[in-house]
C-alpha cells in the first residue's frame, strides 16, 4: 500500500490563514468536535465561495487533503497547491484516478475534503445536484463523513460566515445512488434549518 503523509508545508501554512482568515472575516465555527483527531474520515458539504476551503482548514488541526480542480496545479502556482496535499480532479472528463488516490489517502488514516457539488453554487436553488465522489470514498475505504454546511457571506472586517459540522454520516448500503441522494437531502436540509 503506498504511503501517503501530510506535507510539512501545511503544518506551517494551516496557522497562518486560519490566524489571518478570524481576523479578516470573523467566521463562526460550531460542532468541530465532530472531525475525529485521528482515523479516515471524509468532510463533505456545500460549496459558495472560494473561501470555503479556508473555513474548513480553519476548524481542524488535521491536514485536510482537498480534492480540487486539475487547472490549479497547471499554473505558475502549481508547485503551492501540490504542497498542500490537495489531490488534481479532471472535472471535465471521466477521472479514474482522483477517487482511487483519495480512497488510498484514507486508507492511510487521513482526511479528506470534498465539496460534492463540485463547483461554487451561482445557482438561486438552495444546492447543486452532488456528484456521487463523498460517498463512494467513504463507502470504498469504509469510513464515515462528516456533514458540514456554510452559511453567510464573507465581508472584510464583519460578523462572517458560519460553518457547521454535523455528527458523521454513515454509508449504510452498496446502492450509492440512492445514498447520495440522502446525503444531498440531508445537507440541503440542513441548509433550510432557520436553527442552524
Amino acid at each position: 500500500m503506498t504511503k501517503y503523509k501530510d506535507p510539512i508545508f501545511y503544518k506551517f501554512f494551516r496557522p497562518v490563514v486560519k490566524v489571518v482568515f478570524k481576523i479578516l472575516y470573523r467566521p463562526t465555527i460550531i460542532g468541530k468536535e465532530n472531525i475525529p483527531k485521528k482515523g479516515p474520515v471524509v468532510v463533505a458539504g456545500n460549496h459558495k465561495h472560494n473561501f470555503d476551503c479556508a473555513m474548513v482548514l480553519s476548524s481542524t488541526r488535521r491536514c485536510v487533503h482537498f480534492l480540487a480542480k486539475e487547472e490549479l496545479f497547471m499554473g505558475k502556482f502549481g508547485w503551492f497547491f501540490k504542497w498542500l496535499g490537495l489531490i488534481p480532479v479532471k472535472r471535465k472528463t471521466h477521472d479514474g484516478k482522483a477517487l482511487p488516490t483519495a480512497v488510498a489517502y484514507l486508507e492511510n488514516d487521513k482526511l479528506i475534503g470534498i465539496f460534492p457539488e463540485g463547483t461554487f453554487n451561482r445557482s438561486n436553488d438552495v444546492i447543486l445536484p452532488f456528484k456521487i465522489g463523498a460517498v463512494k470514498m467513504a463507502h470504498d475505504a469504509k469510513c464515515k463523513i462528516v456533514p458540514f454546511v456554510i452559511k453567510g457571506k464573507y465581508k472584510i472586517f464583519h460578523k462572517g460566515p458560519k460553518i457547521v459540522f454535523f455528527e458523521p454520516f454513515e454509508v449504510k448500503t452498496d446502492d450509492l445512488d440512492k445514498e447520495n441522494d440522502i446525503f444531498m437531502k440531508y445537507i440541503s436540509d440542513k441548509l433550510t434549518d432557520s436553527e442552524v
